[in-house]
């Protein structure tokens, strides 16, 4: 006995190789037939589209809007692009905003005083392993020689090396900080080949060196300058720190340091 009761298919027809030179008539009915079924389909689709977007207006209970809207205005107003402080004012606003947060900022007239006063802490920490941005800025750091006892590692500086575990293994990591905004409290660091992302993200303790000019009042000052860069010189990653990392997703529990280091310094230099 023959089963009447076939299911339904939604599979188009059967199309011909196009690079074929050899089509027949029936290969021809064939493209056709399949321009017709995805027409069907872009009508169907688009009638749904139509019901859909109909219901939500009859719930809202006015017309639809039919036209884009228009804007007038894009970008930050003038008031705000020509709003700025001082370094004095920078630096108390910078200062307030990172600390509110649970970072901790403290200004130090050059890198060899901020040297001192990482190894210092490394000291109180009992730091057995520390990361750092291979840059010129963080050698002049001179940790190797202030920590002799402790291993220190530039980051990428040999290239077996599993540089994301030993970045997790890392008691402090220290990056340079490529700009800063006072007025959100907020580090910028960008990484690439000498400058892994995991230098800032992985370690339990993380020191930023941030030299005072590159501290901004607003966000869009750090952004702003990327747009001439072009897409070819853009960094692997822009990364904006604002304090340790603070989560509280799980039943409103706020936790420091599950999604990054939970003691975060920003070394203020000159």
């Amino acid at each position: 006995m023959s089963n009447t009761n076939q299911p339904f298919s939604a599979k188009p027809p059967v199309v011909p190789n196009p690079e074929s030179s050899h089509l027949t008539p029936d290969h021809e009915q064939h493209d056709s037939s399949q321009a017709d079924w995805l027409d069907e389909l872009e009508q169907k689709s688009k009638a749904k589209q139509q019901t859909f977007m109909n219901h939500i207006a009859d719930r809202l209970q006015r017309p639809r809007i039919q036209e884009a809207p228009q804007h007038p205005f894009r970008g930050a107003p003038e008031i705000w692009q020509d709003f700025n402080w001082n370094e004095a004012e920078k630096i108390e606003k910078f200062t307030k905003h990172f600390t509110e947060v649970g970072g901790n900022v403290l200004r130090m007239q050059t890198l060899e005083e901020a040297g001192a006063f990482i190894a210092e802490q490394s000291r109180l920490l009992n730091a057995q392993y520390i990361v750092r941005q291979q840059l010129p800025e963080t050698e002049a750091l001179t940790l190797e020689a202030r920590l002799p006892h402790v291993q220190i590692s530039a980051w990428n500086s040999h290239t077996e090396e599993a540089w994301k575990a030993r970045a997790a293994e890392a008691d402090i990591g220290i990056v340079l900080a490529d700009g800063a905004a006072a007025y959100t409290g907020t580090v910028m660091v960008t990484s690439s080949a000498s400058q892994g992302r995991s230098v800032s993200l992985l370690p339990t303790v993380c020191i930023v060196l941030l030299p005072i000019e590159r501290l901004q009042t607003r966000l869009g000052e750090l952004l702003i300058p990327w747009d001439s860069k072009g897409r070819e010189n853009l960094p692997a990653g822009i990364h904006f720190i604002s304090g340790p990392s603070r989560s509280s997703d799980i039943e409103n529990e706020l936790t420091i340091g599950v999604h990054g280091p939970g003691i975060v310094y920003t070394l203020l230099i000159g």
